[in-house]
């Protein structure tokens, strides 16, 4: 893996980065008075509001149920909204894609409704920004289909087209393992203050001589290393296609969400939630398919006697994507510090399941205690339509929640009214 540094505007960053500058350890400050400005337009695009588009989401918002209390309504229109980071003081929403492009959200007049939608860093070409992590000190994580941008001072340089960097991590994974089958990355800062990458094998099940390749890379796991790309190790393997986790407050463990293999049934094998108390562990994949499903490509292999079974056995292909731990104040007692993850809803299953936001509590002890849906109304089910594919959950400052949903292209807000 090789890291390129350098603190440029990013429509000079081929020639900086072939000069060389190497400022990781500079504070903001330092980073800023490396900005520059090379003459790019400030008129930044962005997304109408639409007030038609809007009102019919809003009114597709009324099928969904919630406990008594909640509140679900429309905060932006964001075309293909999947993976969500919120910067701590100003509570810009930045936003990534599977597509060619990123957002960022603002809600400037505090009513919790967006107010606008634009480019993040339209100068830099994209491919699949689908990871957004964001550091405490205000750097922003952009994790590709096959690199990482690393974006310092964020809530300084959104605004501009021209959007400082302070280096590239590249590549994630071999130029001839690429794929867009499950190249949607995920990244997190953990408790280490180390960066973390889940990276899904392109398989619906890899063929045996991929293994040696893909354990050495992390492919089919998780990846951590230091935040300027160097010191990078395989955290986890035996990992199918996670594509959402995060940490939990209290304990400091990793707990991630993971897809299972398709082609098996309506009804196997299980998605996944699961729970990292170390280092190394393997999670079961490809001798397990999902839970302690065997698929048939591995049936004659002798699966690792130590491997990890999930904490938690989802529906099957219901697509459990991202997730997160409820640390606010907003919601009662009993969601404080559980975990909230979104279903993105099946594609291949004869009845579909999924389209819900899901609710996981934990014991004393850390383990889970209960899953149970949340939020869920957007699949019709007397037809199997799909009013919404939520993909993303995350918390807001005042401590309501937003999902993404990359159907619809928007972000909703769930807010606890009491009652």
């Amino acid at each position: 893996m090789n890291r390129k540094l350098s603190i440029v505007h990013a429509g000079v960053l081929s020639c900086m980065l072939a000069a060389g500058g190497h400022a990781f350890g500079q504070s903001n400050i330092d980073k800023m008075r490396g900005f520059q400005v090379t003459g790019t337009s400030l008129d930044i695009p962005t997304i109408p509001q639409d007030e038609a588009m809007a009102a019919q989401i809003r009114k597709n918002l009324q099928q969904v149920k919630m406990p008594p209390g909640f509140k679900i309504d429309l905060f932006a229109i964001v075309p293909d909204a999947r993976h969500m980071a919120v910067t701590k003081s100003i509570g810009v929403v930045y936003v990534g894609t599977r597509k060619s492009k990123a957002w960022s959200v603002t809600d400037r007049d505090r009513d919790r409704i967006a107010d606008e939608v634009k480019i993040l860093a339209p100068s830099i070409k994209m491919k699949v920004p689908n990871g957004m992590c964001i550091t405490n000190d205000g750097i922003l994580y952009v994790v590709e289909h096959n690199r990482v941008l690393i974006l310092p001072a964020i809530e300084f340089f959104y605004e501009s087209p021209d959007i400082a960097i302070d280096g590239i991590i590249e590549p994630l994974v071999p130029v001839e393992e690429e794929s867009f089958n499950h190249g949607a990355r995920t990244c997190s800062i953990g408790p280490d203050n180390k960066l973390y990458i889940t990276l899904g094998q392109p398989f619906n099940v890899p063929a045996k001589e991929k293994l040696p390749l893909y354990k050495q890379w992390g492919i089919g796991g998780i990846v951590r290393m230091n935040r300027d790309g160097s010191g990078r190790e395989v955290y986890v393997d035996g990992v199918r296609n996670s594509v959402g986790h995060a940490w939990n407050p209290v304990n400091g463990e990793l707990w991630f969400t993971d897809n299972q293999v398709d082609g098996m049934g309506d009804d196997i094998p299980p998605g996944e939630l699961n729970r990292v108390t170390a280092q190394g562990q393997n999670f079961g994949f490809p001798w397990y398919g999902g839970g302690d499903t065997r698929t048939a490509l591995y049936m004659d292999e002798t699966p690792p006697a130590d491997a990890i079974f999930p904490e938690v056995n989802m529906a099957a292909h219901a697509a459990d994507l991202g997730m997160m731990f409820y640390s606010g104040k907003m919601f009662p007692k009993k969601y404080q510090n559980g975990i909230f993850s979104a279903q993105h809803g099946s594609w291949n299953r004869t009845t579909p399941v999924g389209a819900r936001v899901m609710f996981t509590s934990l014991n004393e002890d850390g383990s889970a205690n209960e899953t149970v849906p949340f939020a869920e109304g957007w699949l019709v089910e007397e037809t199997g339509e799909y009013l919404g594919r939520p993909v993303d959950v995350e918390q807001y400052i005042d401590g309501s929640i937003l999902v993404s949903d990359d159907l619809v292209g928007a972000i909703y807000r769930i807010s606890y009214v009491g009652g």
